[in-house]
């Protein structure tokens, strides 16, 4: 029976999974481009949702989701009043080329730096692109890894679920 039980935790991990699904964002502090400092168990969005997205400049499933967002991402803010945080979890050497590719691709999101992969340890990401979605009080209510075309209507469909 413990056997299955750590076969089944192992799953989940290797999966992007961890348990549990609802709980407050872990107390790190971030930089923004700017160079300002960001405690992560402040992030907020005025009592509505936000989105947490992890990606690295040199990850193309990250790319191409903080892409596909950016294309839909005014229609959700008029719609929900929802906001997206996007971390990247870049290295120090390599951390220069945030935001050139931030700005190249016209994101519109508020970028936080983890180079020392801090936020992403403590929150148990093992795979990139990582998305959280947090409820109104900051609480994480939904967790997904990976990408696929056309995955970002369901980060939409959940935020619309928590708004409702």
């Amino acid at each position: 029976m413990k056997r299955n039980m750590l076969f089944a935790l192992l799953l989940l991990a290797l999966m992007g999974c961890s348990l549990p699904a609802a709980a407050q964002l872990p107390a790190v502090t971030l930089k923004t481009i700017d160079g300002q400092a960001v405690r992560t168990d402040t992030l907020s969005n005025g009592g509505k949702p936000f989105i947490i997205d992890f990606f690295a400049t040199w990850c193309k499933p990250c790319n191409r989701e903080l892409d596909a967002i950016s294309e839909v991402y005014e229609d959700w803010q008029t719609e929900t009043g929802v906001k997206i945080f996007a971390i990247s979890i870049d290295q120090a050497q390599n951390i220069h080329k945030v935001k050139p590719l931030v700005d190249n691709s016209g994101w519109e999101y508020e970028v936080l730096l983890d180079p020392n992969s801090e936020l992403r340890q403590a929150l148990g990401i093992q795979v990139i692109p990582f998305v959280l979605i947090c409820d109104g009080q900051g609480t994480i209510v939904y967790r997904h890894s990976g990408y696929t075309d056309g995955a970002e209507m369901e980060l939409i469909e959940k935020v619309r679920e928590l708004i409702k």
